[in-house]
């Protein structure tokens, strides 16, 4: 009997409760708004709260309306869809018909009397599609 504080019995699974009833994982939004003591709140006067009220109560997080992971597959679509949208019409979009300007001696850096450490970058060729501003 020495080690009988660390027995637990079978009745209650979740042993931190230490005897509070367990009660069903149910969101008040989803219950009647009507035929309460308290309509605001969705309970009845004298009601035993669920461990987890916070969340489960009217002004706690919403009810998720979906399932996340058809939230998720949704969500992965559309984002697909924009990305395809982009690139269809940078595909379909056409070259300017004028030629980009071009200025001499690195941009006329000297002849603004700009320092030589204010050059403009130089793009290396991988990044050639990138138009130059």
């Amino acid at each position: 009997a020495a080690s009988s504080y660390a027995t637990f019995s079978q009745e209650e699974p979740d042993h931190q409760l230490n005897g509070y009833p367990q009660l069903p994982f149910t969101f008040h939004q989803n219950l009647p708004p009507t035929g309460w003591n308290d309509n605001l709140t969705r309970r009845n006067f004298g009601d035993t709260l669920h461990e987890q009220d916070e969340v489960l109560s009217m002004w706690g997080p919403d009810a998720p309306p979906i399932d996340p992971n058809s939230a998720l597959r949704q969500f992965l679509v559309a984002v697909a869809g924009f990305i395809a949208a982009g690139f269809t019409i940078k595909a379909i979009t056409p070259d300017p018909p004028s030629i980009r300007r071009k200025y001499p001696y690195d941009g006329f850096v000297k002849e603004f009397g700009g320092l030589e450490e204010n050059k403009a970058r130089i793009f290396p060729v991988y990044l050639s599609c990138i138009p130059h501003l």
